[in-house]
């Protein structure tokens, strides 16, 4: 190439560099007011986190760790009463010993649950993992149904909403757990707002008034002022490595709710008649109290990345749920593409402009506990942290890809301007908007 084809080489590249700054520029200005209230939401919950911090008094002794049987650890049973306050809850149980949302999922429903029991979700279909917990009977893998616990779902209507009709049918006076996802998972539906699991739940007394009702709450919490547990649910579980460890919590989860109910999870988590009692945590919990102290302003960050993502994508043509100008109740943000190409290309792009990891290339690959290959990007300081930037996907029609995270929103905005300017350079936004 000679000096004039190179010149008119980088004034082309310029050009189109400009043209998707002025797109991100357009799209930002789309959600300025969504992003002025995302920072109102988060400094309300933060006020919340420091009053509670404030009122238990933790100070830095809470911070050294335990051996043994942890005995009397004064910084996890305070930081349990700290999560108790911040989610409306009567007690909460929240370890670095869970390994995943899944298994803080999974003790809390074992915890409840007995042979026999009825267990009934109100919102679909459960996220993927979700569903080797539940099981199949005589499955042989210590799932809720090998242990005889009867499951029925009621799909959710064409618009995301709950089927009531199909509701009456299934659930019966002798149910015992109502679950409700709060998050859309995989799927392309509406999450459901904290007011709107309160009018569920107020369904659901009437149904079946004695069902303790369960809510995991995973990619939601901080997102409003107010959790489920405020509005009537008996339970709620996450994990620490999204919303609420901030960032920095290296590994666990959280459950929530009705004494009686968080005690039975413990003994589960543990052992019957130990329960919370013991866990030595050898390292201490500075940072499961310093993420959670974080974790506001953090969920505010990758909010207004989610909104900023739908802004720009939704200029272009794709459709992407929720809106820009949608009300918000959880992280995830869903975009729509046309081909398997996109899909990949849009992740790996993600992948890209990550902090770590930067420099590979993620593929689609079989995952356990899901039924289709996942590509997923996660150039992440905490392995999985889906409070960081990451986008996952299942590779299956419709191609869907399920951003979320962001410890920084500038961060959020380079990588998805990023991903815009890769799959025009693959020449894949032909059909769209350019």
């Amino acid at each position: 190439m000679n000096r004039d084809e190179t010149k008119e080489a980088q004034r082309r590249s310029d050009a189109e560099a400009g043209r998707w700054r002025d797109a991100a520029d357009r799209a930002e200005t789309l959600v300025r007011q969504r992003l002025d209230d995302i920072d109102r939401v988060a400094e309300h919950n933060q006020i919340k986190v420091l009053r509670a911090m404030q009122r238990h008094k933790v100070s830095d002794f809470h911070f050294v760790g335990s051996t043994g049987y942890g005995y009397h650890d004064i910084g996890r049973e305070t930081l349990d009463l700290v999560y108790a306050e911040v989610f409306g809850a009567e007690a909460a149980v929240v370890r670095p010993h869970f390994a995943s949302g899944t298994h803080t999922i999974a003790t809390a429903l074992f915890g409840v649950l007995r042979p026999g029991d009825h267990l009934v979700s109100l919102t679909g279909p459960p996220y993927d993992t979700l569903r080797k917990v539940i099981g199949a009977p005589g499955d042989g893998t210590g799932s809720l149904s090998d242990f005889g616990i009867r499951y029925e779902e009621v799909p959710l209507r064409s618009d995301g909403s709950v089927d009531w009709e199909q509701a009456e049918r299934i659930v019966r006076a002798d149910t015992r757990v109502i679950a409700i996802q709060r998050s859309r998972g995989y799927s392309w539906r509406p999450s459901f707002t904290v007011e709107q699991i309160g009018s569920m739940i107020a369904q659901v007394r009437r149904l079946a008034p004695q069902a303790v009702v369960f809510v995991d709450n995973c990619y939601g919490e901080f997102v409003e002022t107010i959790e489920p547990t405020e509005v009537g649910a008996d339970l709620i579980a996450g994990s620490l490595i999204k919303n609420p460890g901030g960032g920095l919590a290296p590994t666990g989860g959280y459950i929530a709710g009705k004494r009686e109910w968080v005690e039975k999870a413990a003994y589960r988590m543990t052992a019957p008649g130990i329960g919370g009692e013991v866990g030595a945590v050898p390292e201490g919990l500075r940072l499961l109290y310093q993420g959670l102290f974080l974790a506001p302003h953090i969920v505010g960050q990758a909010l207004k990345g989610a909104v900023f993502a739908a802004g720009l994508f939704g200029s272009l043509g794709f459709d992407v749920h929720p809106g820009p100008l949608d009300p918000r109740t959880d992280l995830i943000q869903a975009i729509r593409f046309d081909s398997r190409e996109q899909l990949i290309a849009f992740v790996q792009s993600v992948q890209k402009a990550s902090p770590v990891d930067a420099h590979v290339v993620p593929e689609p690959s079989d995952m356990p506990g899901y039924s289709h290959p996942v590509i997923m990007a996660a150039g992440t300081f905490v392995q999985g942290s889906s409070i960081e930037l990451s986008a996952d996907a299942p590779v299956r029609e419709p191609y869907i890809a399920f951003m979320q995270g962001g410890l920084t929103y500038a961060h959020v905005k380079y990588a998805v301007v990023s991903a815009v300017e890769e799959l025009a350079r693959q020449q894949l936004l032909s059909n769209y908007l350019t």
